[in-house]
């Protein structure tokens, strides 16, 4: 049986962003016609402005639409949630634009309505959107239009689902699962638990399941067509979790061999025409960077050999990349001279200081106050001017805008996945640097580091590129 519940609230988000839309570009009129006495470019009455906000708000909508906001992908991420909501709105108020054109009459009739129509529409609709995900969530306090799950399997899949559905903000409620692993679900669940999948379903009434996750396949050929033939016979909604999560959250096509279905899974998204647009835009972007931080790289080096006239100014050292290839990166030296050039471990053995080893390795490859770091090393360390250096990789081609960490041998050598990693180059920043890297440990960073390889996406690189602005101004997560 579907839950007819996502449907019900897409409806409510598509009439709500018409009533928005309409309402934020009423606004604008508003405050530019009849409040503000300012004299307009041409004369376009409320009634016939309001008519062709009727008209076009439709193809706004389904530009909407095409952009993903009415599927649960975008609209449960704010951030992807308010990026593609400006770029519908622009096109929303460019076509205006180009239809005004077309049919030779005036829609606007001033140029700042257009400017004032673009921020309230897009403010309102935002708004909008906010207050329909806390009253949906609200619903699903009181146990309101939620989903009901039969999972199928005790793995530890199974654990890492019922740990990232939470209820009352999902809406995803776990009615039983078929099988009971204690040592992998643990003894407190208070889920009811079944020893087969026909022992559940004999016990749950077929309406009571909206959707069934089986996280492990049988042996038996015919106890995995029994499930797959059950969600289908009761139109219930049917998803396989692989046990090899990393196997197959890349880029996955399925094509016809002699007309056999097979499954393609590369290593990740990042591939043909994708390569090419990140490419192009290091090489842009970087430029650009470049040239606005040549007199900060400067006030850097002339601060370097004030402070220590005998020391390096640059910090070099060989990384993995793409591929496995070693390339050089370069930052400003940071270190005190006596542990440059030393992995940490040498570094606080040097000093006489062994035991800060395992304090700086559980703490995620940092400590408050690092006995090594120089002052003006801790204050380029806590700007960033430190990277500075690493724009000239950047263009060069050896390291990416956007990527995972650059890491060095005995770092990486200690990970299972690394060859997964290397599948694209690494980065001066990436998404585990903004997702709070103070806190993080070295397997939950290459975990980041690894979804980042396998879910690539070149909107995900601005997000990152813009929250790194954040972390940079406001000193969150610096290291």
């Amino acid at each position: 049986m579907r839950n007819n519940t996502s449907i019900i609230y897409n409806i409510c988000l598509l009439i709500g962003d018409g009533i928005a839309l309409i309402g934020g570009l009423s606004i604008a009129y508003i405050l530019r016609v009849s409040i503000s006495h300012v004299p307009i470019t041409a004369s376009v009455s409320a009634s016939t402005y309001l008519k062709f906000l009727l008209i076009l708000a439709p193809f706004w909508l389904f530009t909407f639409a095409i952009l993903g906001l009415y599927t649960e992908r975008y609209y449960e991420n704010r951030f992807k949630e308010l990026a593609r909501l400006g770029v519908g709105t622009f096109v929303g108020i460019m076509f205006a634009i180009s239809y005004s054109y077309m049919i030779n009459r005036p829609i606007f009739p001033a140029r700042l309505v257009v400017v004032y129509g673009f921020i309230f529409s897009l403010v309102a609709v935002f708004i909008f959107r906010t207050v329909a995900r806390a009253i949906q969530r609200k619903t699903f306090s009181y146990g309101i239009g939620l989903n009901n799950v039969l999972i199928v399997g005790s793995t530890r899949m199974t654990k890492n689902i019922i740990d990232s559905l939470p209820t009352k903000i999902t809406g995803y409620k776990i009615i039983g699962i078929v099988g009971c692993n204690k040592n992998i679900l643990g003894n407190e669940l208070e889920i009811k638990t079944y020893d087969s999948f026909s022992d559940a379903v004999s016990k749950i009434h077929n309406k009571q399941i909206h959707t069934i996750i089986q996280t492990e396949l049988y042996p038996a050929v015919k106890d995995n067509d029994e499930i797959l033939n059950y969600a289908q016979s009761k139109h219930i909604a049917y998803r396989f979790v692989p046990g090899n999560s990393e196997l197959f959250v890349g880029n996955i096509k399925v094509d016809l061999l002699q007309s056999m279905p097979i499954i393609a899974v590369h290593q990740t998204a990042l591939i043909g025409w994708g390569k090419v647009v990140k490419r192009l835009t290091d090489l842009i972007v970087g430029l650009i960077l470049l040239l606005i931080s040549l007199p900060f790289a400067l006030l850097v080096i002339i601060a370097q050999k004030v402070s220590c006239p005998t020391g390096p100014v640059f910090y070099k050292v060989n990384r993995y990349s793409r591929y496995g290839q070693i390339v050089t990166i370069y930052k400003f030296r940071s270190l005190k001279p006596a542990y440059s050039n030393m992995s940490p471990e040498e570094g606080f053995k040097k000093m006489g200081r062994p035991e800060l080893i395992k304090e700086y390795r559980d703490n995620g490859d940092k400590l408050d106050n690092d006995p090594r770091i120089s002052r003006l090393g801790k204050f380029l360390r806590q700007t960033s001017l430190d990277e500075i250096p690493q724009l000239f990789s950047i263009v060069k081609g050896d390291i990416s805008l956007v990527g995972p960490r650059a890491l060095d041998t005995f770092e990486l050598e200690k990970y299972s996945k690394k060859n997964l990693i290397l599948a694209v180059k690494s980065g001066l920043t990436g998404l585990a640097q903004i997702s709070g890297r103070r806190d993080l440990s070295f397997e939950e960073k290459r975990r980041i580091d690894l979804y980042y390889v396998q879910n690539w996406s070149f909107w995900g690189d601005i997000i990152i590129l813009i929250k790194t602005v954040w972390v940079v101004l406001f000193h969150q997560g610096a290291a």
